[in-house]
């Protein structure tokens, strides 16, 4: 495993894994998308740690890497933090899609218009949530038939970044006494459901898989900067013909001639 916070990330919305998800590679990159593809997040995917478990060298592998960049598999870059106290960092990013995308997905995938993978509310996780409630608050304890009932309520809760620890709170802290209908006291799900988080677009940078340059998305087709694709639309300007060089060259001279050889002003 990476250092936490580094290491793998799965893009977001890929399709189920499935037998031929690799068959368009050549057999080493397919073998070797498949083997990132099982391993999990924040996983080393960096060259050097993928060559002490895999039977290809270094050499190979920075090839292989480049060539499911290219085909849409994997994207290297850097990504800004702002986590609180600390303030804005940058970090570098290795993100693989089982499914292959296209310069067009990956550039608004950098711009955050893809929407990031999280973790979504399970019926175990609710029930196991609103079965403890009656260890803590004895008052709350609820039968089987309860607990499925108001574990949909849960979900907005989960999905807005709720903690276990933050709904047990919502739900015991200041209860009336007695309580005579503990189902119906837990309608305070829907009242005290917390806001909506803010969106905040991600900062990402795709770099060159050949030369590590770092650039927009729309900067580099195929995960490779025009340059190392050898298309850099930058030439310096043509030289001019010998005939001009030589006939501007005699003209200056001309004219430095002349004035060092003009009549003498009038006394």
């Amino acid at each position: 495993m990476a250092n936490p916070g580094y290491g793998k990330r799965s893009a977001p919305d890929q399709l189920q894994c499935a037998k031929d998800d690799f068959t368009h590679l050549p057999p080493r990159e397919a073998a070797i998308a498949a083997y990132i593809d099982r391993l999990p997040e924040g996983a080393d995917i960096s060259v050097k740690t993928l060559a002490k478990t895999l039977p290809y060298g270094q050499c190979a592998l920075r090839t292989a890497l480049n060539r499911l960049q290219n085909a849409g598999h994997l994207r290297r870059g850097r990504e800004r933090l702002e986590p609180e106290g600390t303030g804005p960092r940058w970090i570098t990013r290795s993100w693989f899609s089982r499914t292959a995308r296209d310069d067009g997905w990956w550039a608004s995938f950098a711009r955050g218009d893809t929407p990031e993978p999280s973790p979504k509310p399970t019926r175990t996780r609710a029930h196991i949530l609103l079965a403890a409630l009656g260890r803590k608050t004895p008052a709350l304890s609820l039968s089987a038939a309860d607990c499925a009932a108001l574990a949909p309520l849960l979900t907005d809760w989960f999905a807005r970044g709720a903690s276990d620890d933050h709904i047990l709170r919502a739900l015991t802290d200041g209860l009336p006494t007695p309580i005579h209908h503990p189902a119906a006291v837990l309608r305070r799900l829907t009242d005290k459901l917390p806001p909506e988080p803010v969106h905040t677009p991600p900062r990402r940078l795709l770099e060159c898989a050949n030369c590590g340059l770092l650039g927009r998305p729309e900067a580099l087709p195929g995960g490779m900067c025009r340059a190392c694709r050898g298309e850099d639309p930058r030439q310096p300007n043509a030289p001019l013909p010998t005939p001009t060089v030589q006939a501007r060259a005699q003209q200056i001279r001309a004219a430095m001639s002349a004035r060092r050889h003009g009549p003498a002003p009038v006394a």
